[in-house]
């Protein structure tokens, strides 16, 4: 009687369609009715409400006029949501944006940021199209905490300047030469603008506490907007600083191209595509946390790309998923991504309708907003327990935050990655033992589930066979501490038999230096086995030329000792 096929458990390799359909194709394929729509719309003006003010605070905190955040939440926001691989997520404008903004406008002009963000949309669609969007999960987690405090605290001070109220016409972006230029304007403090920075910061506070489904953001700049207006207050409005805001969109433009421009911007391109890679992909995994469903990663990062270029072309800047709003967006009972697309048509009609209100929003206000955001940012819980984790831990975290604060986020984020990388081999490489004389021939012993087990006992086989189990990764950073156990063999015995079976992967450093050790056993006579090598294992040692006649493989240690005295008095 012939045994019925085996089934693979393997799932099916996804096709184009799967990785790369919106979700709001997925959702209006799956039905979509009017009570659909209702909780979309109610959702998309809730968040609408929540950024209007944040876009606006934002594009100034990046050293930009009000207007190109709120184009960015309106062209990158209806986008990154008809396109998105995410159910939930609200793309515009991101505080964390905020420190590269201000950089790349500092050195290069508006002109630069457009270029730079077109070419970061450009590198985050290929990201998408080539599949690599999962790769963003290999960021050590210390690194994403590390560098989002950092920029928490370069947001809070850009906004000093506005929360007192300063007369600081140019603003450094770097951190210390803005403490500087800080101090030596605080005799320009503002009183009034204090007043009204600390009122907006209790009422955001106090509407959290006791009305927290309240829009406390809108209502601070509200209640700040209307108190200027009706004392005429001495402070920098919206409008003194930058006028009207206009009514319409602008026709897309785009900037003047030069390679000497292309190279000058391309490592900011590189930053944008990175970060805004980073916090896309959190948000979306916000978004699937708080409701169970699963993104897509790939489509996401294609339709953030496609967003930036947007984006810029319209007048806007940098474009991203948004935690905070995504996170709102979910509360408010959303259905699907017709509420991102809403909450940017939402937006769009303010301009068109109420535009000549934001005049009279103060600064004072909008940098409140901000404050609140920094606070936030900074993951404040994480950072402290990250600091009592480990050693190596506490590194990565403090030399990312640093140089965050202190050189650049490119800079940062590089070489935190890096650190962790190395911290990582080195942890791999401590977990890696070699064992000698245990698991493997003829004495019988019960293991714990008192199932009969071979032992080896070396010294009833006289030296003759010596039998060595390797035990975890064993790659480049493990090399130096297996091949220093495994030369203190001593005396070279009949048979050596080297254990894989509890190894995951070589890689071929260290099958290379493993063939090393192996040709001098073998001019000493002794006949080599390598058992219980997994497929891939077994390419590696083979490609490495770990094959006959240095090494016979066997597919366990007992086969191999087994295979060793049928032969060992007749040797082949």
């Amino acid at each position: 009687m012939s045994l019925p096929a085996r089934k693979s458990l393997r799932a099916p390799e996804p096709t184009f369609a799967d990785l790369f359909t919106p979700k709001l194709v997925t959702v209006l394929r799956d039905g979509y009715g009017w009570a659909q729509f209702r909780a979309d719309a109610i959702a998309g003006l809730t968040v609408a409400i929540v950024a209007l003010p944040l876009s606006m605070a934002i594009a100034i905190g990046s050293g930009l006029s009000p207007e190109k955040g709120l184009y960015t939440a309106i062209i990158g926001g209806f986008i990154i949501s008809a396109l998105g691989g995410s159910r939930f997520q609200i793309g515009g404008p991101a505080g964390a944006f905020i420190v590269l903004i201000a950089t790349i406008v500092e050195r290069h002009g508006y002109d630069g940021l457009v270029l730079a963000t077109m070419m970061a949309g450009v590198m985050m669609i290929a990201i998408g199209l080539l599949r690599l969007g999962t790769t963003i999960k290999y960021i050590p987690f210390p690194v994403t905490v590390g560098f989002t405090a950092g920029i928490a605290v370069i947001i809070f001070a850009s906004q000093v300047k506005e929360l007192l109220g300063l007369d600081l016409p140019n603003e450094p972006a770097a951190l210390i030469p803005k403490i500087g230029a800080i101090s030596s304007t605080i005799h320009t403090l503002n009183v009034t603008a204090v007043i009204l920075a600390v009122l907006s910061i209790g009422i955001i506070l106090v509407l959290r506490r006791f009305r927290p489904t309240w829009p406390g953001l809108l209502i601070a700049v509200g209640i700040a907007a209307l108190a200027t207006y009706l004392f005429n207050l001495d402070v920098a409005t919206i409008g003194t600083k930058f006028g009207e805001l206009p009514r319409t969109l602008p026709f897309p433009d785009l900037p003047a191209l030069s390679f000497a421009k292309i190279h000058a911007v391309f490592p900011d391109a590189i930053a944008i595509a990175l970060l805004g890679s980073i916090e896309s992909l959190l948000s979306a995994v916000v978004a699937d946390g708080m409701t169970g469903r699963k993104h897509r990663s790939n489509c996401e990062l294609v339709a953030q790309g496609t967003a930036n270029i947007a984006s810029v072309a319209f007048g806007g800047m940098c474009a991203t998923g948004t935690i905070a709003r995504t996170a709102t967006n979910v509360r408010s009972g959303a259905h699907g991504p017709v509420s991102g697309i809403l909450h940017a048509i939402y937006i769009l009609l303010f301009m068109l309708v109420a535009a000549p209100l934001a005049s009279y929003i103060p600064l004072a206000s909008l940098g409140a907003v901000l404050a609140i955001v920094a606070w936030n940012m900074a993951e404040k819980e994480e950072f402290w327990s990250l600091l009592r984790t480990s050693w190596g831990d506490a590194l990565v975290l403090m030399v990312t935050f640093l140089l965050t604060i202190f050189e650049d986020l490119t800079l940062a984020i590089g070489v935190g990655v890096t650190l962790g990388s190395f911290l990582f081999l080195h942890r791999m490489a401590e977990a890696v033992e070699v064992e000698t004389g245990q698991r493997v021939i003829p004495t019988d012993e019960a293991d714990a589930t008192g199932a009969a087990r071979s032992v080896y006992d070396p010294d009833a086989a006289s030296g003759d066979i010596v039998v060595y189990q390797i035990s975890g990764a064993f790659f480049f950073g493990a090399t130096a501490a297996v091949g220093g156990v495994l030369d203190r063999i001593g005396r070279y015995p009949k048979a050596f038999v080297l254990d894989f079976s509890e190894v995951p992967l070589v890689d071929s450093t260290a099958a290379k230096a493993l063939e090393g050790f192996v040709e001098r056993l073998h001019r000493s006579g002794t006949r080599i086995y390598f058992a219980g090598a997994g497929k891939s294992v077994r390419r590696t040692l083979l490609i490495a030329g770990l094959r006959k006649p240095l090494v016979r493989y066997a597919t366990t240690a007992d086969d191999a000792v087994d295979h060793w005295h049928s032969v060992h008095k007749a040797p082949a």
